[in-house]
């Protein structure tokens, strides 16, 4: 380790030149910060910032007023209605959208209360009209009978046992390969 004191300059005296070193193409800067510019930035900055709220203020006044302005007069026959006449007659009649201000209903109950009773109608059995032999029945029902009997206009499913014929039936109607 060296015991000369560093930052001697280039005379070699640490007390010549304040300690600095100096060179012909060296130069430093007297002051590093410049204070009053950034004053001046503060400044202008707030100024800028006062200038923007306060326009802002005046276009909010001013469209305000034009709104006001533009608005049509309540008309004659609505002045005459009482505050709680004019508040039932602000929605439209129903049926309205589900949840909204004035019909409260729930739209979850009421989709469970729609399955419900749909599920009840299909599930009936009863004459629809006696008459003319039309009943209504179950689905459940109805899904075995058109299994059994097929629908009318078509042809009968073929049932387990009739399935080798059917498939063969099928097969030479095919139209055959040719290699």
């Amino acid at each position: 380790m060296s015991t000369e004191q560093h930052n001697t300059g280039h005379g070699g005296n640490p007390h010549e030149n304040g300690g600095e070193p100096r060179h012909d193409t060296v130069a430093f800067e007297t002051h590093d910060v410049q204070v009053h510019t950034i004053y001046w930035y503060l400044f202008s900055l707030a100024v800028a910032t006062i200038l923007a709220f306060a326009s802002a203020v005046v276009i909010l006044r001013v469209t305000t007023k034009m709104v006001v302005d533009a608005d049509a007069p309540m008309l004659p026959m609505r002045k005459e209605m009482t505050e709680q006449q004019r508040t039932e007659r602000a929605y439209p009649p129903a049926p309205r959208l589900q949840g909204v201000p004035g019909n409260e209903i729930d739209p979850q109950q009421e989709l469970r209360d729609k399955v419900r009773a749909d599920t009840l109608a299909n599930e009936q059995l009863r004459w629809i009209d006696q008459n003319s032999g039309i009943a209504q029945i179950p689905v459940s029902d109805a899904m075995k009978l058109i299994v059994e009997h097929g629908v009318h206009g078509s042809a009968p499913v073929a049932k387990p046992a009739d399935a080798p014929k059917a498939a063969a039936a099928v097969a030479s109607a095919a139209p055959e390969k040719t290699n």
